[in-house]
């Protein structure tokens, strides 16, 4: 029974020693040319080999090294298969810390104020008091529950939409298609945590930004398929849209000639919304596949058919 881990060195490193101390009835392994397949049950991986099904024909557990599932839902695997995305604390901490920043940054127009430093300009711009800004949030799972924990003290009314019914205090809660129109009419800033899926892929498009107030600010932390990137610069330059923070695109990286490089209403970073913490994403998995072991579920079980 082996574990059979790819990713950066320290994180291995990391996995390695925890799964001495912590699990040492599974055999843990690197190398995949010296492990026999028929032995692997567990896989850790962030891209998978198409070839996944019959090369691994004893797989039971197949680990995503992040919070996403996108690149590899849809792989053929084992019949004994199932498919595990990265549940734990680092990952967590850092959407909180991301979300917090891009939405103070567009509730207090660090986008202008960054304008203005660049034309040596010196002028207070308007401001909204926090109880007066709505945030919605689509997509209510673990993340998008800790984005609305760490909001929640700021005052801003908060609401989100979700495919299935979920009740969190404090929070205006919609779902299914009728309740997204609820929420994006009551956006102020909105906020996009959603997994990508074939009924998510293209949904930050003109239609539902024109659902949004007017001058209304978009975070997107989901993943770059769910936006129609030329449909946000003309939804900013037609003031539909008064600012964005973008931290996924589609490609990864942008050309560099891409327009959203240099709109002077867009907050661009390089896919750092967040990243797995090697120490407690070790400990997630060890504790992962003792569940396994026991006959439980593991945390962050994918439900192929949903796609996340």
């Amino acid at each position: 029974m082996t574990f059979l881990i790819q990713s950066l060195p320290e994180r291995v490193e990391t996995f390695r020693r925890h799964f001495a101390a912590d699990l040492p009835e599974v055999a843990f392994a690197t190398d995949p040319d010296a492990v026999d397949p028929a032995d692997v049950r567990y896989l850790m991986a962030w891209t998978f080999p198409e070839d996944l099904a019959t090369r691994y024909p004893n797989l039971e557990l197949v680990f995503s090294t992040g919070a996403g599932i996108d690149q590899v839902v849809k792989a053929p695997l084992p019949p004994k298969a199932r498919l595990v995305r990265m549940v734990e604390a680092g990952i967590t901490s850092l959407i909180r810390e991301y979300a917090v920043m891009a939405v103070m940054a567009l509730h207090r127009d660090l986008p202008g104020y960054i304008a203005q430093q660049r034309s040596g300009t010196w002028q207070a711009l308007s401001f909204t008091y926090a109880d007066e800004r709505r945030i919605g949030v689509l997509g209510l799972g673990e993340l998008g529950q800790a984005v609305l924990d760490a909001l929640r003290p700021f005052g801003f009314p908060l609401s989100g939409w979700s495919r299935s019914p979920k009740d969190i205090p404090g929070v205006a809660c919609h779902h299914g298609p009728e309740g997204l129109d609820a929420v994006l009419a009551a956006s102020d800033i909105l906020i996009c945590l959603l997994p990508l899926t074939d009924e998510t892929r293209g949904i930050l498009n003109a239609a539902l930004f024109a659902k949004l107030p007017r001058g209304a600010g978009l975070i997107h932390m989901g993943r770059g398929g769910h936006s129609d990137q030329e449909a946000i610069l003309a939804a900013l330059d037609e003031g539909q849209l008064g600012g964005v923070v973008i931290d996924v695109t589609e490609p990864e990286p942008l050309p560099a000639d891409h327009p959203l490089w240099r709109h002077p209403r867009v907050i661009l970073t390089p896919h750092v919304g967040a990243r797995s913490r090697a120490e407690s994403g070790a400990v997630a998995t060890v504790a992962n596949i003792r569940r396994h072991l026991a006959g439980e579920d593991p945390q962050g079980l994918v439900d192929p058919a949903r796609g996340y």
